[in-house]
């Protein structure tokens, strides 16, 4: 039996194959999140020394090459078959849209002379793909590669980032000749912001202005900010001029929330014992904001609720058409960083005599609203018999917690218990699939954030319900050595669902109670730890056993399945416990 071999050729030339693993090499990828499909690309990549790393499903794929590029800053590559498998990809490719990060898929295709003769699995991709991606091509000719290779990138980390597809038709990448390397290309593509550009000078002069004379401002910052890697920009506005910050459940991270002037996660989770929520009359009683990578989406402001209609809004974004969608701003069209930048200095030629003289009322406003905020969980915090509460829950880990850790989040309830109830501290990372905020993403996207980081400890927090999406990732988890600790919220119900039925309806469906699962078990038939926890004393030495391990473990906590979450709408449902 032949056993098929790609090197490198010394001549200038070799298998097409090759060339698409030379040219992803050239943009300096490590991984292809796959499953052997392409075939040939995928050897071709194994021969020059990038892994790939098997998921169990396309989605999950997507999902960790996503959180690849949020602990990363570089462009991922996910790869699928043509047909069913490239399905699976629109999900994860849809959340990197929304969530504007970068992925570029390689899709194989059927070959071109079987076009529009129902081969196998043969499935319009173009179509497919159009409303879930910043651009999709088919590479037409051999002689074309590099080109298309080199434009996926470029599209992908260029403006405001995002997914393309490249589709690789079969007889392309199954040719066994060898063609001519476009030399020519040199260039690496593979990080991202790939361009940064500023907003207008005039403009930004009118932002300071407008800061420095107001009498309640503030920040607020979303994913943008992490994005741009514009963190310690922000920081120093917030601490050299005395504003403070307010973030999105993406943004969270951006700053410090132990700052004396961080106001912490707001939007719709600042309902009954939310971190943010004695803060609320601060937030509505701002005069200009300044929003910063921030979508203004439904979640974010409350349904459109939460911020005031006569503030005077500033706004950066690298994307010109979000500027104003929902609220009429100052538009500061530019990369995060740079404008930040030059806000900075804007504001450094101006007086900061108010910003300063408010600050100390600021403060103690800030430092009222935690402590009030500690009193409202200390019934929580100080059980010790009855049922789990996830915020007792985490009240532990929160103690075990390292400044660099990566903590992720599913998303639905899981995003509000670690936007609510985790703090972000120096560098500590936070990720939330908060594009579309779509069940089963938290297990992948700790899986990819570990690959990103192989030397710091990843922590993620999921539900029964978006954990039975992918507990086959648990698998690859032991075949790869990927050590990340899930603990999963064991309560029976489709939470997020029942308790929004409830309120909206009076009643809820019956896809929201299951059947007992017991995820240790499910964490054991694929050769990793699994730790029950039923009661509250058992809490501690559970997430101490997790987090030395070096292996994944998973945590099943058996909570309560009555534990309303910190959204207003449902504040109804809160008992008095």
């Amino acid at each position: 039996m032949m056993v098929l071999k790609y090197e490198r050729n010394n001549n200038g030339k070799t298998t097409n194959a090759m060339r698409i693993a030379l040219a992803l090499e050239r943009h300096g990828v490590k991984y292809l999140f796959g499953q052997s499909n392409p075939p040939t690309v995928t050897l071709a990549c194994e021969d020059i020394g990038i892994e790939q790393i098997g998921y169990r499903q396309e989605n999950a794929g997507t999902y960790m090459a996503q959180a690849y590029a949020m602990c990363t800053n570089s462009i991922p590559v996910v790869t699928a078959q043509h047909g069913p498998a490239a399905t699976l990809l629109v999900a994860g490719l849809a959340e990197a849209l929304k969530a504007s990060y970068p992925v570029v898929a390689l899709v194989e295709e059927v070959s071109r002379n079987d076009e529009e003769k129902n081969a196998f699995q043969e499935i319009d991709h173009l179509e497919l793909f159009k409303g879930v991606s910043k651009w999709i091509k088919r590479i037409p000719t051999e002689d074309r590669i590099e080109d298309y290779i080199d434009m996926a990138f470029k599209t992908a980390g260029s403006g405001r980032p995002g997914p393309t597809v490249i589709l690789l038709p079969k007889d392309i990448i199954t040719d066994p000749n060898e063609y001519p390397i476009n030399e020519r290309r040199t260039l690496s593509y593979g990080t991202f912001p790939l361009d940064r550009t500023i907003a207008d000078t005039s403009k930004v002069e009118l932002a300071a202005e407008w800061l420095s004379r107001a009498e309640n401002p503030f920040i607020y910052a979303g994913g943008g900010v992490i994005s741009s890697n514009a963190i310690d920009e922000l920081r120093a506005i917030q601490e050299e001029f005395s504003i403070p910050v307010a973030t999105t459940t993406m943004g969270k991270g951006a700053v410090d929330e132990r700052h004396p002037l961080s106001i912490g996660p707001i939007g719709y989770y600042m309902g009954k014992r939310g971190v943010s929520t004695h803060l609320k009359p601060m937030v509505q009683q701002a005069d200009v904001i300044l929003l910063v990578g921030n979508r203004t989406n439904q979640n974010g402001t409350d349904s459109w609720s939460l911020l005031p209609e006569n503030a005077k809004y500033i706004h950066i974004d690298i994307d010109p058409v979000e500027i104003g969608r929902n609220y009429e701003s100052l538009r500061l069209a530019g990369d995060a960083k740079l404008t930040l930048q030059s806000l900075k200095i804007q504001l450094q030629n101006r007086s900061v005599e108010k910003r300063a003289s408010k600050r100390a009322k600021i403060e103690q406003q800030i430092q009222q609203s935690r402590k009030m905020h500690q009193q409202d969980m200390q019934s929580i915090v100080t059980q010790t018999t009855g049922k789990i509460k996830v915020e007792r829950f985490l009240y532990e880990v929160e103690k075990s917690l390292t400044d660099d850790h990566i903590v992720v989040a599913d998303a639905s309830i899981s995003s509000v218990w670690n936007a609510n109830y985790l703090t972000a501290t120096k560098t500590r990372k936070f990720i939330f699939p908060r594009g579309l905020a779509g069940l089963g993403w938290g297990l992948p996207m700790a899986m990819g954030a570990k690959l990103a980081n192989q030397h710091k400890k990843v922590f993620c927090l999921v539900g029964d319900g978006g954990f039975g999406h992918v507990w086959s990732e648990l698998e690859t988890c032991k075949r790869l050595g990927i050590q990340v600790v899930v603990a999963v919220i064991n309560n029976g119900i489709l939470g997020y669902q029942k308790y929004a039925e409830s309120v909206m309806f009076g009643r809820y469906t019956n896809v929201c109670d299951f059947s007992f699962v017991d995820h240790t078990k499910i964490a054991e038939a694929c050769g990793i730890s699994g730790i029950r926890v039923e009661k509250i004393e058992e809490i501690a030495p559970a997430i101490e056993k997790a987090f030395s391990s070096n292996e994944s473990v998973v945590i099943d906590l058996m909570s309560d399945d009555h534990n309303i979450p910190p959204v207003g709408v449902m504040d109804s449902l809160q008992t008095n416990e």
